[in-house]
């Protein structure tokens, strides 16, 4: 009985621990993710998410105190964030 609870404890770890390739760094999007982007249903050109010369869509990620990030989703400032970086 124990076997068997440990090889299913163990069997269930191992197929959720699964990992892509980590964080996927903006710098790297067009050599490495690009084709991952598109076959998950990317609709926008790369270059629209992460161009160092252009505004893009890094451009619209904000970091404000704490450690906390956003997101500015609107011409208005709309920032979207975690609810707990709105009360610091």
């Amino acid at each position: 009985m124990k076997k068997t609870l440990l090889l299913s404890l163990f069997t269930l770890t191992t197929l959720a621990g699964h990992a892509d390739e980590g964080m996927w760094m903006l710098t790297d999007l067009k050599e490495q993710n690009a084709a991952t982007m598109y076959d998950m249903g990317l609709d926008i050109s790369i270059d629209k998410v992460y161009c160092p010369d252009s505004i893009s869509l890094k451009d619209a990620v904000v970091h404000f105190g704490g450690g906390c990030t956003g997101e500015i989703i609107s011409a208005e400032g709309l920032v979207l964030t975690n609810h707990h970086c709105g009360y610091s």
